[in-house]
């Protein structure tokens, strides 16, 4: 089973993903991204589902036409582990 992030682990978070937030109430990090039409929505959906299969890591997320949300946790940690921090960053890297 993947460990929880500890304290330690924790504080440095805000500064290693910029663009993803603490969730209010959970113990997850989410990020919301806009593109220009649904295509280029799904498409970017596409290439994260490859990421997260990948990493047998998926995401909790939802598509509204140009808008893709993302919440990010371990459920099998119950919160935050690094498996988080690893796919938020392979996300991120496809959009910056």
């Amino acid at each position: 089973m993947v460990a929880k992030l500890t304290e330690t682990e924790r504080v440095g978070l805000a500064s290693l993903l910029p663009s993803w937030s603490q969730t209010e109430g959970r113990d997850a990090i989410s990020r919301s991204f806009r593109f220009a039409d649904f295509s280029e929505a799904w498409g970017f959906m596409n290439r994260v589902a490859l990421l997260a299969e990948a990493q047998a890591h998926h995401p909790e997320w939802s598509n509204v036409y140009n808008r893709v949300d993302i919440t990010l946790t371990t459920h099998d940690a119950g919160g935050l582990s690094a498996n988080d921090v690893t796919l938020s960053k392979a996300i991120d890297a496809i959009r910056p």
